[in-house]
């Protein structure tokens, strides 16, 4: 099931606009995928505009922690969600997005990618837990 993402029925005044045309394919949205703590679970079933294809993480145990002291990559288990400022409740349900401080077995770490829509956790390491 998709959500429309239009724009064509709202007035600054909140009154009601007739339609002037039909809903465009271009302009559907779909369910936010909440990704969680997790054995990993990976979801690549959507085609988006252009024929690309968008691997979901729906579930995921390890991230790639970036220590920009030494420079270095590393994998490490994600112990919990510390902060999350797109949502406060994500924190009490495990879910992870963009900008989430997690505690991992490095400290704590910076979220920079969208696992929801790069199917992968990327984080920085920004102090020691």
């Amino acid at each position: 099931m998709v959500i429309y993402q239009g724009n064509d029925s709202k007035k600054i005044t909140g009154g009601v606009r007739r339609a002037n045309r039909k809903k465009r394919k271009y302009e559907l949205g779909g369910y936010p995928t909440l990704t969680k703590i997790g054995e990993k679970d990976l979801r690549i079933k959507e085609r988006v505009r252009g024929g690309n294809i968008i691997v979901r993480a729906k579930a995921v145990a390890y991230a790639n922690i970036y220590d920009p002291g030494s420079k270095t990559y590393r994998k490490v288990k994600i112990s919990r969600i510390v902060e999350n400022s797109a949502n406060r409740e994500y924190v009490r349900l495990g879910i992870i997005t963009k900008g989430a401080i997690i505690e991992t077995e490095l400290g704590l770490a910076r979220v920079t990618s969208r696992p929801s829509r790069d199917g992968v956790v990327n984080a920085v390491l920004i102090g020691s837990g």
